[in-house]
């Protein structure tokens, strides 16, 4: 049975999924105020000849201010110097009244003039919308670069208008309008999406299967069930409610098919914003070919700055529930960056709507790792549980806390006495919180949450890219950096894919650059771990000194004593060397010449995540896997530079160490950088506020801030990070691979994670829409080089934890005494402390404190390690149990990888990247555009025979 197309639309859908496309603007559902704002009626465009004119005139560097309200023209005529003076001839300004006269009257019979807006949203006139700010000195000396310039993007289609700062005499700000025109021009060229017919569904027939009331029946029960406190309501985001829209590339020449109920609010502000930058990026400012674009004359100092304005302003001082949003920078402000709203689900619909493709992705991806914690975090949160609430019932410690007459060897040769075993209580008690019987389960628990949180992403990534309508998006060809076309002017190349001749970089300088870029990278490397040998060396001195320290509680302690101050000078070491790895990989970077914005973003992630990840983890991996495996014996120690002994393990184990280690840094790493991220700009912005008030620029002085307008706002609002989200995403990872690779040694890591970024969300959604500057809202799939760097940590991960249980841990050690030398041999049916008895006393080895230099200590002593006592024929060798344990260490690290890697991969197998009911959907949406773009095309050409008086068939004509 056929169906045919219009009976297909006329169906009505069970399974809408709401997709926030270009269409949304026409659904008019935006709240009561934001109407003045993003409603603006539609005015009717200038004829052509008109619009000849004013290209003609954009050869002068002179604006044309809009008209008074008396409705006569005046020509203001702003002469910067005197290179850059009006051009326009007489009978040009002559004719040009009459002209608009005649626009005036006709726009009259449409609408009412609309009064001036003060706002800062518009031009003068309060129609024209502000798309673009740009903001240069008037003392610059690049007068000419800035004239010609203006010129050739008035020549463009774009209408400038210039305004001085009310701040600061010595700046001026050039507002920029894309005109009907010149939106639909690049909007051709750029390929943007946008809607042409509403959407229908393939899920229709679900209606009409049995499986429907199976289906109602649980809808049923969900309305039963209480909401969602989460969920954000529809009254609070009705800007949201929207209908659904098939989207195809802009054509001019097909522009009845798509749905343009507004010219004002067909092209979104984002929309809007991207096509000027494009302008913007490729209009030349004198001749040659790499003389282009705005980076260039940023680069220069032409300009001081470029950027798309705020939708106004984020506060309002009626309530937004009895009045509405007044923008969506308010409406987001309320609704996502308030602290109020932590628990809440992000609006990610919104966030990419205002900020662009790419910043959303990034948001939620952060909000997806976010909530894929909220697991992680409870099972660690069990395991350190059960850890507090067997630790009195743990063998091992009733063992070392009852050894009272076990007598230990000095921690020193020198002004250091033996100690009993019963002194370490606490600390063993503190190991087995992290050290218990959950260790091993919670690793390969975590190993696997983090295939299973890649695996997902890719599937939530798959919907948004579906419902954001990126599916069919090819990154356009992307423009070359100024730096590179400096560099390699003179060797040009065809481009295989444009046709056009462009610079070319030789093979063999690419090669030498990189090898010195890779030479850099492995001095900073050598950097970090010349300081993790200084504090290496520091613990081994602390070591000593705590262990003959006066003071008891101090000498008692000198295991966290040592541990403690170790790991806060390390800290402060990290601190310091990031600031210097930043710039370092800046000029790395840099002296590679990459070809394009993406290639650079690309190389200095690459480089930041190599440095700090070696920074953040090597002194970890040192207490991991080298701490105490090399420390010797009594009277045989190894020592560093003949002078300081190398440190050895409690004996209840080394884990200790490394979950201090771990806890220390990322508690305080977490909280210095949250400070950071939100006290450096709510600094900077209260400098600016301050000197704006004291009118240290020169400008008026202004005691009430709303009475900016807002680009003079937006000026002083700091500008968004030159790297772009590379700092916000590489905090992330970096807590990713904490959280990941030693979390066998720190149960708690993904609660700590979990917490932070709670506070980092709501902390960035704050910084994004109240402290910076509105960023250029760029598109983007995926979240780019990460997902590769996240997979690379996943892999290191299940290594590192088999390497921290078989080595760091006792897990290995205590499972061999249990089943080859405990009590317990030859039971069949135990208990497991049952087993364990005599395991502390299996585990320390004998000497003779006789055989040192030191005459005042005399008896014999134990040690942590399995040797032959000093009566045996061979002394101090080691055992057959140190074999034993060794193989056990050495299989369970084979065993544990191969079936953790196996179970990652079969799950990677069962999740596929895209759900099946999503690809099901894009074919039948597929075919069912291509038949409504021939419908459409088809009734199109049957109006024009119809109007044209010849017959018409319903036949292709």
């Amino acid at each position: 049975m056929h169906t045919s197309i219009s009976e297909i639309l006329k169906e009505k859908s069970l399974k809408p999924s709401r997709r926030s496309l270009p269409c949304l603007a026409q659904s008019q559902t935006h709240p009561t105020n934001l109407n003045h704002f993003l409603s603006v009626p539609l005015s009717p465009e200038p004829k052509p000849e008109v619009e000849g004119l004013s290209q003609s005139i954009s050869t002068s560097c002179s604006l044309l201010p809009p008209q008074t309200e008396d409705g006569k023209d005046h020509f203001v005529e702003e002469s910067e110097v005197s290179t850059c003076e009006t051009r326009a001839d007489e009978s040009f300004l002559l004719q040009k009244p009459v002209t608009r006269a005649k626009l005036e009257a006709r726009t009259d019979s449409v609408q009412r003039k609309k009064p001036t807006d003060s706002s800062g949203l518009f031009f003068r006139d309060g129609k024209k919308r502000i798309d673009y700010i740009l903001v240069y000195k008037k003392s610059s000396p690049q007068v000419e670069k800035r004239c010609t310039f203006e010129k050739n993007l008035r020549a463009e289609g774009l209408m400038l208008e210039k305004e001085p700062s009310l701040t600061n005499n010595d700046i001026m700000f050039v507002k920029i309008h894309a005109t009907w025109d010149t939106l639909c021009k690049y909007a051709e060229q750029m390929n943007i999406r946008m809607p042409f017919r509403k959407k229908c569904y393939f899920t229709d027939w679900k209606s009409k299967t049995l499986g429907s009331r199976f289906h109602l029946r649980c809808r049923q029960i969900k309305s039963w069930l209480p909401r969602n406190p989460m969920k954000l309501d529809k009254e609070a985001l009705p800007d949201l409610e929207e209908t659904d829209c098939y989207t195809a590339p802009f054509s001019r020449a097909r522009m009845h098919h798509f749905t343009i109920n507004n010219r004002e609010t067909f092209f979104s502000n984002s929309t809007r914003s991207r096509i000027v930058h494009h302008v913007l990026q490729r209009t030349k400012y004198e001749d040659g070919k790499s003389k282009m674009g705005i980076n260039r004359l940023l680069g220069n100092n032409t300009y001081e700055a470029a950027f798309p304005p705020h939708e106004g302003g984020y506060k309002s001082r009626h309530s937004i529930k009895t009045h509405g949003a007044q923008n969506h920078r308010h409406l987001l402000y309320e609704r996502w960056a308030r602290w109020g709203m932590w628990y809440k689900y992000q609006p990610l619909d919104l966030i990419r709507r205002y900020f662009g493709e790419k910043i959303g992705l990034y948001f939620a991806w952060l909000g997806w790792y976010t909530g894929m914690l909220i697991p992680a975090a409870l099972v660690g949160v069990f395991v350190f549980l059960y850890g507090l609430l067997t630790m009195d019932a743990s063998q091992i410690s009733k063992e070392i806390c009852e050894a009272n007459t076990t007598i230990m060897c000095p921690m020193c040769e020198e002004n250091c006495e033996p100690w009993t075993l019963s002194d370490s209580c606490v600390y063993a008690k503190v190991t087995y919180l992290f050290d218990n019987g959950g260790t091993v389960f919670f690793a390969i628990f975590m190993a696997i949450w983090a295939t299973v949180f890649l695996e997902f992403w890719k599937r939530r990534r798959a919907e948004l890219t579906y419902d954001w309508d990126l599916i069919d998006w090819e990154e356009e060809e992307e423009e070359l950096r100024p730096q590179f076309e400096a560099k390699y002017s003179r060797m040009e190349r065809v481009n295989p894919i444009s046709g056009k001749p462009e610079p070319f970089q030789p093979f063999s300088d690419k090669l030498s650059r990189l090898m010195v870029s890779v030479s850099g990278i492995f001095f900073m490397i050598s950097l970090v771990l010349t300081a993790v040998f200084a504090v290496v060396v520091f613990r081994l001195i602390a070591m000593e000194k705590f262990a003959s320290f006066n003071w008891y509680f101090v000498k008692k302690n000198w295991q966290f004593a040592t541990s403690g101050t170790g790991v806060c000078i390390n800290f402060m070491i990290i601190m310091s060397l990031n600031v210097v790895y930043e710039k370092v990989a800046y000029l790395l970077t840099n002296l590679e010449h990459p070809r394009t914005e993406s290639e650079w973003e690309n190389s200095f992630a690459l480089k930041m995540f190599l440095f700090q990840f070696v920074n953040l983890n090597s002194s970890t991996f040192y207490i991991a896997f080298f701490l105490g495996r090399f420390a010797g014996r009594p009277g045989k120690y190894n020592k560093l530079f003949s002078r300081w002994r190398l440190e050895e393990c409690h004996p209840s184990g080394c884990l200790i160490d490394l979950c201090l280690q771990m806890g220390v840094i990322m508690f305080f790493k977490q909280i210095w950088n949250n400070f950071m991220e939100l006290g450096y700009p709510l600094l900077q912005n209260w400098w600016s506020r301050r000197k704006m008030k004291k009118g240290g620029g020169g400008g008026q002085n202004v005691e009430n801030k709303a009475q900016l307008p807002q680009w003079d706002k937006d000026w002083n609002l700091q500008p968004m990070n030159a790297h772009g989200l590379v700092d916000e995403y590489l905090e992330m990872v970096l807590q990713f691979g904490f959280t990941t690779i030693f979390v066998a040694a720190f149960p708690l890591a993904p609660l700590l994670a979990l917490l932070n970024n709670i506070i980092e969300i709501r902390l960035d959604a704050y910084k994004f829409v109240t402290q910076w500057r509105r960023p250029m809202p760029a598109r983007a799939t995926d979240i780019g080089i990460w997902h590769g760097i996240l997979e690379g940590i996943g892999v290191l991960a299940v290594i590192t934890n088999a390497f921290v249980i078989a080595i760091t841990s006792d897990y290995i050690p205590r499972f061999v005494y249990a089943f080859k030398y405990g009590p317990c041999v030859n039971k069949r049916h135990h208990h497991g402390n049952e087993c364990l008895q005599g395991y502390v006393n299996s585990s320390l080895s004998v000497f003779d404190m006789g055989e040192l230099n030191n005459r005042n200590h005399s008896g014999y002593c134990r040690y942590r390690d399995y040797r032959a006592p000093p009566w045996n024929t061979v002394p101090y060798e080691f055992t057959l149990q140190f074999w034993h344990v060794l193989a056990a260490r050495l299989a369970f690290i084979i065993v544990f990888e191969h079936l953790v890697f196996g179970i990652k991969s079969f799950i990677a197998y069962l999740i596929p990247d895209m759900p099946k009911d999503l690809c099901d959907r894009m074919r039948r949406e597929k075919y069912l555009m291509q038949e409504m773009m021939y419908e459409a095309e088809l009734e199109h050409l049957q109006k024009e025979r119809k109007k044209n008086g010849k017959r018409y068939h319903h036949e292709w004509p």
